[in-house]
């Protein structure tokens, strides 16, 4: 069954090699370099530069509707025949939301506390974007349960960057 790897950015290579991933989202402060994996064709990465914040902050990128958009759509093409990557810096923040509102977008019939729960339990320092989740769950249409469930999971534990992970896509897996 295909997944989607969230890691930091120093394991994006070792993730593609590993995983056989053949597609990678980037969210991460624009400017920062990133090395695409060879395993990764350019016309399959997309990368979004964007502050790891919640609320506008002078000299930063907000998150906002149009980054959103776009993450959903990246998810939509993709194949499903290969896993896909998705990173940022630390592999904790914008990543995790980014993860979990690609599962929720690509099997609408998950239930966002179930999955948010399981994302809990893979990643315990997990800690998704609360604007990024904001902005998911009105594009959505979940009216407010995806905020509801990621409020409930809290802050993840304290860590310079998570460890990889696999968040399943079916309700079988989680």
């Amino acid at each position: 069954m295909p997944y989607i790897l969230v890691c930091p950015l120093s394991c994006i290579q070792d993730a593609a090699t590993s995983s056989g991933a053949r597609r990678m989202l980037t969210v991460i402060n624009a400017g920062t370099p990133v090395t695409r994996p060879r395993e990764i064709a350019e016309e399959h990465h997309l990368f979004l530069g964007f502050n790891d914040i919640a609320v506008a902050m002078e000299g930063m990128t907000l998150p906002g509707e149009e980054h959103v958009r776009a993450i959903l759509d990246f998810a939509h093409g993709w194949d499903r025949e290969a896993p896909m990557i998705i990173h940022c810096f630390a592999g904790i923040s914008r990543s995790t939301a980014s993860a979990y509102m690609s599962a929720l977008a690509l099997n609408p019939e998950l239930d966002e506390y179930e999955l948010a729960q399981d994302l809990r339990w893979r990643a315990p320092s997990a800690t998704p974007n609360p604007k990024l989740i904001e902005i998911a769950d009105a594009v959505l249409g979940r009216g407010g349960r995806m905020v509801d469930a990621i409020r409930e999971i809290g802050r993840g534990a304290d860590a310079f960057e998570g460890e990889p992970f696999k968040l399943p896509l079916t309700r079988d897996e989680i």
